[in-house]
């Protein structure tokens, strides 16, 4: 059903050049499915796309950027002939105690993981309506609850899950299907060493994926499966790993509980 039912749908993959947006391209177009992917550098873009095949086709943006946004999804609709699917996966996460996040480093996150991410959606909105596609918006467990550690990024991803459900909540009657992803740490190469100079003067554990959180890195591939799979079924959300879901639950009805099962999750 999988395989089917992406044959020849219409997809744009924000980040899509690495990490888990480079995932879902591939994904999707090992489905069948036509892909145009997007990140602010060409070259990247270019040999990322050409590596993954013809199926997918590169268009530089900056989602920090209006106008380059809305030039994406004209060119992209232009190319495909519509789209049935935009899948915002460009983001950063961050290290730092939040007594000694600057301002600057606020405004950075909050524009590339919520703003970004709500430009995006909204300029797509006409396009996927019209096709009764889907929207995906990835955000992270850090959308559900907020760890230690990670500087200004839990603040970055809570709009997300807002933004998320209010655009359901609005659009459902329209057909739009929209998915909220809150995904733990995700393998990569350099996971071990990316934030030693951000999490200077922090426990040990702050360096690791998820700030230390004890969840196995999710693999991007795996992952882009399950949340095509969550596509297929029109589901709301999708949070993995599955166990995590008891302490976003734990957090909001018991929040004593749920910061001490954060604290136990990332300490020293």
């Amino acid at each position: 059903m999988l395989s089917d039912y992406w044959q020849q749908k219409r997809a744009v993959v924000t980040g899509g050049s690495a990490g888990l947006g480079r995932a879902l391209a591939a994904t999707l177009a090992a489905r069948g499915a036509q892909v145009v992917i997007a990140a602010r550098t060409a070259e990247s873009l270019e040999r990322t796309a050409r590596e993954l095949g013809p199926a997918v086709h590169g268009v530089p943006c900056n989602v920090c950027d209006d106008a380059q946004v809305r030039d994406l999804v004209a060119a992209a609709a232009e190319q495909l002939g519509g789209i049935d699917i935009w899948i915002n996966a460009a983001g950063k996460s961050a290290r730092g105690a939040l007594a000694d996040t600057s301002m600057d480093q606020f405004r950075e996150l909050l524009e590339l993981n919520f703003l970004a991410t709500a430009r995006c959606a909204l300029a797509a909105l006409p396009q996927l309506v019209e096709s009764r596609g889907h929207l995906v918006n990835i955000g992270s467990l850090a959308s559900k609850f907020a760890p230690r550690w990670l500087g200004a990024y839990p603040s970055s991803k809570f709009p997300v899950a807002a933004l998320s459900q209010q655009l359901r909540l609005e659009q459902n009657d329209a057909g739009l299907h929209v998915l909220l992803v809150c995904p733990g740490p995700i393998a990569r190469e350099d996971a071990g060493q990316r934030y030693d100079s951000q999490a200077k003067g922090l426990p040990e554990s702050a360096r690791r994926p998820g700030g230390g959180a004890r969840v196995k890195a999710l693999d991007p591939f795996v992952l882009a499966e399950r949340i095509l799979q969550a596509c297929v079924r029109r589901q709301p959300e999708l949070i993995l790993p599955a166990k995590a879901k008891w302490l976003a639950a734990i957090s909001q009805l018991a929040p004593t509980w749920g910061d001490w099962l954060l604290k136990r999750q990332t300490k020293t």
